[in-house]
């Protein structure tokens, strides 16, 4: 049983994964309005950008549930044979190095997006500022630091 901020943080980390896939349902709806747009001579500016970024911005939203559903690469068939045991101990290996590079990277990213803010980088077409991207990034990769703590802290009890 979780507790009331736990379920709250794993229901928010599920719907942020729901929010990914509206993300790339919006991407494909850019992408056909720019192919049927370009047939009927209404083309669409900007869509390689809004692509590009969205793209981006939806796969670091997928990046918690994955961590949390425990459904990233993983190299089953070295470990399939091994005791359970052995099994949730290699999985909170993993946790603890998804926690690091979790961390890691929400550092060096923030500080990126210091830096693009800086230069004022916007894209070429519809002149987005590319620090705008970042947000939504950071807000995932804050969400995969919580997401591999729960996940360490299953996996190191057990209860998964």
């Amino acid at each position: 049983m979780h507790s009331p901020i736990e379920s709250f943080l794993r229901k928010t980390i599920y719907f942020w994964a729901l929010a990914g896939g509206g993300v790339l349902a919006a991407v494909v709806a850019v992408n056909v309005w720019a192919v049927v747009g370009g047939l009927i001579g209404l083309p669409f500016a900007g869509d390689f950008e809004l692509t590009e970024m969205g793209v981006a911005i939806a796969a670091f939203m997928f990046l918690p549930y994955c961590q949390l559903a425990d459904q990233n690469v993983t190299a089953d068939i070295f470990t399939s044979k091994l005791s359970p045991a052995v099994q949730r101990r290699f999985s909170t290996i993993g946790s603890v190095l998804a926690l690091g590079f979790a961390a890691l990277l929400l550092w060096r990213m923030y500080f990126g997006m210091l830096d693009q803010k800086s230069y004022s980088l916007a894209s070429t077409i519809l002149q987005v500022p590319v620090w705008w991207v970042y947000l939504p990034a950071l807000a995932s990769l804050a969400l995969l630091f919580v997401a591999a703590a729960l996940s360490l802290r299953d996996n190191w009890t057990g209860s998964n």
